[in-house]
């Protein structure tokens, strides 16, 4: 019944006759059930048919066609199901090989060999216990990994969150050395989180300074190194690996960047080597548009996406800047109408939608300094 009087508002609110209506409300009943009905910050009694009834009608009547075929035709929606499968891959697919190429390097020979011999698959065993696993987030979803992995990894070699007290330094120590002998350490360790869109937040050196979530591991890290000594888990120069979920291009190339300025600025690092991982990495063409360095505009993707790009550009609410200034200018923008870092992405995911998602997706504002803003996904903003 609720399914039914949204799909007539959505017809009428489009202006569809019958034909168009038929083929639409199969498409719409589709999606809603399969996917977006699964959105977590949807307001009690409202799902995907009565927000989407709510956001088309914020648009003029003439902008809600191309409002309309956005969603259709552009937007991408991570599902928890689709996260949990990303989450479940991680280790056979991430962990599983690096290690397996590093034991066959050790005993000179190839990938596929290691489980062939005794020796080779106890090493094999040994390098996998000495990986530690760090939450950076709840978007890390531990609890996944934790029963995805089960009878594979230790729970005393994952860590829910990167604020490690000594006690759990101490006790993850205790457990390794009781498994692998007295002087056994982690000598690999993965940082893992669900999302980077841009890539510049995880380390950064504004005024010269480090900040960001690998500054601060890093400096847990070094704090609790001093306090512990011996009894610190990590080995020297230990292999950092971090590892998000889902990953677009653009903050892949980002975070190899960022990690090369890293290498030269903190001269006195606890890890050796550096590497970049994702479970999925979004293509290029994800992003809806580009900003031009001349002209500052953007210029869409695809032809098909200057209609959006016109509309992202027209029902923008200034107030949306001026509540994330300080983030915002972090990154360089003066504005919010693309989304943070101008990532201008199409992007839900089914916990809360990215603020490098264009705001006409997420954003709420009253319209102090433009146009009033309506979400279709919203939003919950830790920043502001």
């Amino acid at each position: 019944m609720i399914n039914t009087l949204a799909l007539n508002l959505i017809a009428s609110v489009m202006k569809w006759d019958n034909e168009v209506a038929t083929r639409e409300y199969a498409w719409l009943q589709l999606m809603s059930s399969m996917k977006y009905d699964g959105y977590s910050d949807f307001r009690a009694g409202v799902r995907f048919l009565e927000s989407l009834v709510s956001w088309l009608r914020h648009f003029d009547e003439a902008d809600r066609p191309a409002a309309y075929e956005f969603v259709k035709t552009r937007l991408v929606y991570i599902s928890s199901l689709e996260m949990q499968r990303i989450i479940e891959t991680f280790v056979p697919e991430t962990v599983i090989p690096y290690l397996r190429r590093s034991v066959a390097a050790q005993f000179n020979i190839k990938p596929y060999e290691v489980w062939r011999t005794p020796e080779a698959s106890k090493a094999f065993a040994t390098r996998l216990r000495r990986c530690l696993f760090v939450g950076l987030s709840d978007g890390s979803r531990i609890d996944v990994l934790r029963r995805a992995n089960a009878g594979r990894l230790s729970q005393e070699q994952v860590a829910p969150m990167m604020n490690i007290d000594d006690d759990k330094w101490k006790s993850l120590a205790e457990d390794l050395r009781k498994e692998l002998g007295p002087n056994a350490v982690f000598d690999d360790v993965y940082l893992i989180d669900d999302f980077t869109a841009s890539g510049t937040t995880f380390i950064r050196f504004p005024e010269g300074k480090p900040k960001g979530k690998l500054a601060k591991f890093e400096s847990i890290v070094q704090d609790a190194k001093g306090r512990l000594g011996k009894c610190f888990p990590l080995a020297k120069g230990y292999a950092l690996h971090i590892h998000h979920y889902v990953s677009t291009a653009q903050a892949r190339d980002a975070l190899l960047g960022r990690v090369r300025e890293a290498d030269d600025k903190l001269k006195e690092r606890s890890y050796g080597k550096a590497l970049i991982t994702e479970g999925m990495l979004l293509p290029p063409d994800i992003k809806l548009g580009t900003i031009d360095d001349q002209t500052k505009q953007m210029a869409p993707t695809r032809p098909s996406d200057e209609a959006i790009v016109n509309l992202a550009t027209r029902y923008y609410d200034h107030d949306l800047f001026m509540r994330l200034e300080k983030h915002c200018k972090e990154a360089g923008q003066m504005d919010m109408r693309y989304g943070y870092a101008n990532c201008a992405l199409p992007l839900v995911l089914e916990h809360n939608t990215p603020n490098n998602s264009v705001p006409l997706l997420w954003a709420e504002t009253d319209g102090k300094l433009g146009v009033k803003m309506h979400s279709l996904f919203l939003r919950r903003d830790r920043h502001g």
